[in-house]
């Protein structure tokens, strides 16, 4: 595929060659610039860091390190290569050839669903803002701006298809995608959990392992789509969100090794002794760990949705690696889901799996979950610690679907309001808890050192050492 690296808008779709289309995009820019130097990281747009950015697409090596300043990356446009021949892969469409242009019977499908999904990357940057000023090494903060840049280039990606296949719409949708804002009383982001402020570290571990990878799972499901360009989009993309769940796992590892040493030092694992030290203990961890993935849940929609039953027989929306199914039409297939009943007790309840299709992919994305914590708790316990995490019950805290508002427990439950308000200390992080952690988030910009609170990485970055200086400020 032809890679232009050196054109304003850096593509390889060929803009060049669409005048019209560029002088959109080009008229776009600017106003991404503008969001960017006032909603993005905040007070480090004259710090070199070191940073990858994409230089191709193939599979054999798609980027290159360097430093550079965030407003210098080389945001653009890129599509995973084509298949040639691709035909759609399920639902009452398979077979046929995947579609260049959009029928005009999805138009107005396909425009939410890249808006919705557009609409987080800006978010997310916007959410994490203020992290570069706490950041407990260098390290870390060339990590977070790495995730930022990623994410505008993500933005950039959902603004291309907007701009090329949806004409004014699709000019105005953009617009609207840097005039919301995360947290904006009168413009907040489409999706709650994009409104939720990330205003320590802990919170960003634990975002980019959760919510992050809900976007991955959102992302496999679109590039199943019979719409070539977002699916070759969504593809591409799916490349650079592994690095993101990277962050957090590791991140969370690393936070929970350094407590696992503190218990060792303290010879005690009472939350007070930890706190005396500067760590976190294991019980709050899971407390943050209960809001991100809880939070995270309702991304993938109701369980039994109407929606999603027509995204799949259209073509518009598959599972998450569909090549993996042995059937792909689902016309006789059922699911079971559990739903509350009107006594407050739980039945089972049997619905076409294609009406269960978001529950079908909230299901994968809680396994991929579980094998983090299976990492973790195999630490713990090869410490010689009593204790593992759990994720709690996908019925807990939910807004939408069957359990939207119900009173659940972490087990899940269902318990009296009263219970349920008890029960929430317990559960969720406490603002003495948000205070603490808080207390912990101090800066630490000297190349090789880290915050006590955190374990150094295994690794540096492309090879560099660990004590190598990722970010040299202006």
């Amino acid at each position: 595929m032809d890679f232009d690296y050196q054109e304003r808008i850096p593509n390889n779709v060929g803009l060049a060659d669409n005048k019209s289309l560029q002088r959109a995009l080009e008229h776009w820019q600017p106003r991404f610039l503008d969001w960017w130097r006032e909603m993005g990281p905040s007070d480090f747009q004259t710090a070199d860091i070191y940073l990858r950015t994409a230089t191709s697409v193939d599979t054999k090596g798609w980027a290159t390190f360097g430093k550079l300043k965030m407003p210098d990356y080389r945001w653009g446009i890129f599509l995973a290569e084509p298949e040639s021949s691709r035909r759609i892969g399920f639902g009452d469409e398979m077979g046929k050839p995947a579609w260049q242009q959009i029928p005009g019977e999805h138009r107005t499908t396909l425009r939410r669903l890249i808006v919705t999904q557009g609409d987080t990357e800006p978010a997310s940057v916007e959410q994490q803002r203020l992290l570069g000023h706490t950041a407990p090494s260098l390290y870390d903060l060339r990590n977070l701006f790495q995730v930022n840049v990623e994410e505008g280039r993500h933005l950039w990606a959902m603004v291309y298809l907007l701009h090329a296949y949806f004409g004014r719409d699709g000019r105005e949708e953009a617009a609207e995608m840097l005039a919301r804002h995360s947290g904006d009383v009168n413009k907040p982001r489409i999706l709650s959990t994009f409104n939720e402020p990330i205003e320590d570290w802990l919170s960003f571990f634990m975002f980019t392992y959760f919510t992050d990878r809900d976007g991955k799972f959102q992302l496999k499901s679109l590039a199943e789509s019979a719409f070539d360009p977002l699916s070759r989009t969504c593809r591409f993309m799916l490349r650079e969100e592994a690095h993101h769940m990277f962050v957090g796992d590791t991140g969370i590892s690393r936070v929970v090794k350094r407590t696992l040493e503190a218990m060792a030092e303290a010879k005690s694992d009472g939350p007070a002794a930890l706190r005396q030290r500067g760590v976190m203990d294991l019980p709050m961890l899971q407390r943050y760990l209960n809001f991100w993935f809880s939070s995270s849940l309702d991304l993938f929609g109701a369980e039994n949705s109407s929606n999603a039953a027509a995204y799949f027989a259209s073509g518009i929306k598959g599972r998450p690696d569909e090549e993996d199914f042995a059937d792909h039409l689902c016309t006789e297939a059922t699911m079971a889901l559990e739903v509350p009943d009107a006594a407050g007790g739980i039945v089972t309840e049997t619905v076409p799996l294609r009406n269960a299709m978001n529950e079908a992919t909230r299901a994968a994305y809680i396994r991929d979950c579980a094998m983090g914590l299976a990492r973790w708790n195999k630490a713990i316990a090869s410490a010689g610690i009593d204790f593992a995490f759990a994720l709690p019950s996908p019925r807990f805290r939910r807004t939408i679907g069957a359990w939207g508002g119900r009173f659940v427990d972490p087990a899940g439950r269902p318990v009296s309001e009263a219970a349920w308000r008890a029960g929430m200390p317990s559960w969720l992080p406490t603002d003495e808890d948000k205070a603490y952690v808080k207390s912990l988030m101090r800066p630490v910009t000297e190349p090789g050192k880290i915050a006590g609170w955190i374990a150094p990485p295994l690794r540096g970055i492309d090879g560099q050492p660990v004590e190598y200086e990722y970010v040299t400020f202006g």
